[in-house]
């Protein structure tokens, strides 16, 4: 049975000793969240989220949040351009470990959902880059995983490995994947601090009067470490729309050495995201779960169309800025079947959003992308009319008042994220 929200923000005084809890409202999606969640309101007019973990998997990642999170010093905060959430403390909930975080303002949304254009879209990939910009030294220094190029080429070997052994994958994929993993030119790439999987609904959102919605929180730290910079670009897969906008300010915001093949690398960690469904319902013994990883499986494969990761490397990642337009190709059923308690604490918007779209937002968020966001798209190469990068779009736009109506369109999506818990 969940724990009730009083009941956790009463936990609140064991890790903040001193606090005095004046208030509690509920924090998590509806039966679908891994933690059980709550916001304590506090005498100051602090409110702080508390999130209890009932199982192995998730106190380890509760352990990994409090350590990202400490490892974000005062000086490495003021290198980046939001806000991330403060540590306040751990305590114990029972048997059970309990993080008690700041709560952040901002709406959050997800990535089909993310207009193209001035706004939202840029502001992400210019967050995601600013993150990539700190220091070694943030991760280093506290211990979190450091992986080389090497190393994460490795994992995504031993990964495919493990789900072909399975015997449902289909083999296209296993070849496509394995083929990409041998080819020297796409991890030819510089480690990078990353959040080790960002997703759409790692942002949180306010609207600027000039800019447009603009990133103003990043939550969902816990995977915080060293590694392929393509592992926060791999959620794009599901952002048909933005994606372009979203790498090419990611890409103009960046004081990295050019990673032509960061692209190609996100797209294969997109799909391979499939082959980790599958290796945790067989990891687990759930027929349910390996059932609809191989259907998913099966439909990605479909879809390929004979398309070559490793050519397009060679091209410079041409063809690679488009998304693999999950939702066309997967089976509605199986979408519908797949589970995703396993990865998020996916808060509930109605928790997160007020219906009044013209009230001051209030929330927070730390959720992934749902696995059926991911499929594939045909990745050969695209004449400029279809290509749908910035520079196309630029083209196509009237003269004189393009960036106003993108600014107009990220704003009245804003609007409908905000108000989206009262249809």
């Amino acid at each position: 049975m969940a724990r009730s929200a009083f009941t956790l923000a009463a936990a609140v005084t064991a890790a903040l000793p001193g606090a005095e809890v004046t208030g509690a409202r509920p924090l998590t999606a509806a039966g679908d969240g891994r933690f059980d969640s709550a916001v304590a309101t506090l005498a100051d007019g602090r409110e702080l989220a508390i999130r209890v973990a009932d199982d192995d998997e998730t106190a380890r990642e509760l352990a990994a949040e409090a350590l990202a999170l400490r490892a974000l010093t005062a000086g490495a905060r003021a290198m980046l351009p939001f806000r991330v959430p403060e540590y306040i403390g751990e305590t114990r909930l029972g048997d059970s470990r309990a993080l008690v975080t700041e709560l952040l303002d901002g709406f959050l949304v997800e990535a089909a959902d993310v207009p193209a254009g001035r706004g939202a879209a840029v502001s992400m990939g210019q967050a995601i880059a600013a993150v990539h910009a700190l220091p070694a030294s943030v991760v280093r220094g506290a211990g979190l995983p450091a992986r080389t190029a090497e190393d994460v080429r490795t994992e995504i070997r031993g990964l495919v490995d493990r789900a072909a052994s399975t015997g449902r994958v289909p083999a296209r994929l296993t070849v496509r994947w394995r083929e990409a993993a041998d080819d020297d030119e796409l991890w030819r790439f510089e480690s990078a601090v990353t959040l080790g999987g960002a997703q759409s609904t790692s942002f949180l959102f306010a609207d600027d009067p000039e800019e447009g919605p603009r990133v103003t929180g990043v939550v969902g730290w816990h995977a915080l470490s060293l590694g392929d910079p393509a592992v926060d670009l791999a959620w794009l897969s599901a952002a048909p729309d933005a994606a372009a906008d979203v790498q090419a300010a990611y890409t103009s915001a960046s004081g990295r050495a050019p990673d032509a093949a960061i692209g190609v690398r996100a797209r294969l960690l997109a799909e391979l995201e499939f082959a980790r469904w599958l290796v945790h319902g067989d990891a687990l013994r759930r027929p349910d779960i390996v059932d609809d990883a191989a259907t998913l499986l099966d439909s990605l494969a479909e879809g390929l169309r004979g398309d070559d990761l490793a050519v397009i490397a060679e091209r410079g990642g041409d063809g690679v800025d488009s998304a693999l337009d999950a939702l066309d190709r997967v089976p509605e059923q199986a979408a519908s079947g797949v589970d995703t308690s396993m990865q998020t604490d996916a808060y509930n918007p109605e928790d997160l959003w007020l219906e009044n779209a013209e009230s001051e937002p209030v929330g927070d968020a730390d959720a992934t992308a749902d696995l059926t966001d991911i499929s594939d798209s045909d990745l050969r190469p695209r004449d400029d009319a279809d290509s749908g990068s910035p520079e196309t779009r630029e083209r196509e736009r009237p003269e004189g008042d393009g960036v106003d109506e993108a600014q107009r369109a990220a704003r009245a999506a804003l609007q409908r994220w905000t108000s989206s818990s009262s249809e």
